[in-house]
């Protein structure tokens, strides 16, 4: 049963992304906020089919913590589901990501529409500059910038040396950064069809507010903060990566 519950999901998934694609795509002329406001409700039928299909639901702790201006996001990345559950979440926003998510069919076109920060992760300092600059002219518009500072998907209860560019988009800017931790992976598993039913728990932490600090030292306090969070949500790390930062 869960398997067929798990593929009428992905079925439904997939016709919503062509769908919606379609839509931001013809909606392109209009104001971002319009395009963005489409997409959240995109991210709501998906939440609310995974919901109704797969029994995976969802808490969050830490809505007060949220502020009232833009911020930058730094969001564990464990699944898909936080994806669509970030939209919901907090106000309009777009994401750091690899740019071959871009040449995905109909989901990296519908992405296009959405401002995102493409980047070419092997590009170096250029990434680097250019999730800053980008960052610092979406903040300005009054759009969120979400980050995942892993760089990618990584499995629950391990972790992945984060990334320095949402730090220096921080850094350059002084706006602040919203650490959001969450253990989704143990429920929509990374590549895997099958969804485990189960209530995700979501826990936004206090604001990092980053004017004067360092990128490094914004880093520092971001992983703190997550390490703590996941292990009161159960997500102990075992084991760690590491290597050069990545933007």
């Amino acid at each position: 049963m869960r398997l067929i519950r798990s593929l009428l999901f992905e079925l439904s998934m997939a016709a919503s992304t062509v769908v919606t694609a379609g839509v931001l795509i013809l909606m392109a002329p209009l104001p971002f906020t319009w395009r963005s406001r489409f997409a959240r409700a995109y991210a709501a039928y998906n939440i609310g089919a995974l919901r109704l299909l797969c029994g995976i639901d969802y808490v969050v702790e830490g809505r007060e913590n949220i502020p009232a201006g833009p911020a930058i996001v730094f969001s564990k990345h464990q699944s898909a589901w936080e994806t669509f559950a970030l939209q919901l979440i907090f106000p309009p926003q777009c994401w750091v990501l690899k740019r071959e998510l871009m040449w995905v069919p109909f989901f990296g076109w519908g992405l296009a529409m959405l401002k995102p920060i493409a980047i070419d992760r092997s590009a170096g300092r250029k990434a680097l500059k250019q999730v800053v600059e980008q960052g610092a002219e979406r903040l300005r518009e009054g759009i969120w910038v979400t980050v995942f500072p892993e760089g990618t998907r990584v499995a629950p209860g391990e972790h992945k040396r984060w990334g320095v560019g949402g730090a220096m988009l921080a850094a350059k800017t002084g706006y602040p950064v919203v650490p959001v931790a969450h253990n989704a992976g143990e429920f929509w598993p990374r590549r895997a069809l099958l969804k485990r039913p189960g209530t995700v728990r979501v826990i936004i932490g206090p604001v990092i507010e980053t004017e004067g600090l360092s990128a490094t030292e914004i880093n520092r306090r971001g992983e703190t903060w997550m390490a703590e969070a996941m292990a009161r949500i159960g997500d102990v790390p075992v084991a760690h990566e590491g290597g050069a930062d990545e933007a």
